[in-house]
């Protein structure tokens, strides 16, 4: 099942909330929405810097990474940044395989 990365910012409201419930109720509600698309949670990390959370997860397709982003962020209390991440083996394939032509810009 592909693997998306889910990059977390919580708005003020949305860090009173989990301020208020704590970080395990987060990362519940994660889980249950990575279930109900037919997906997983392989690991949820709260953070300070850009992001305030990254969430992993197995999810069906991209349809199903869409719409875990798309219930968050229109919650407005919390914006999400989904980044599809591909395995060691999928670019050992890419590596192996056959390279397709490209010209960069100004050559």
């Amino acid at each position: 099942m592909p693997k998306y990365l889910l990059k977390v910012r919580y708005t003020g409201e949305g860090l009173e909330g989990v301020m208020s419930a704590g970080g395990s109720a987060r990362r519940s509600v994660a889980e249950d929405l990575a279930k109900s698309v037919g997906g997983t949670v392989e690991s949820f990390h709260f953070a300070f810097g850009d992001d305030d959370a990254y969430v992993i997860c197995d999810l069906p397709d991209n349809k199903a990474a869409a719409t875990v982003a798309m219930t968050v962020s229109a919650s407005g209390r919390v914006a999400v940044s989904t980044v599809p991440l591909i395995t060691v083996d999928e670019v050992d394939a890419i590596a192996s395989g056959p390279k397709p032509e490209y010209s960069p810009p100004g050559r």
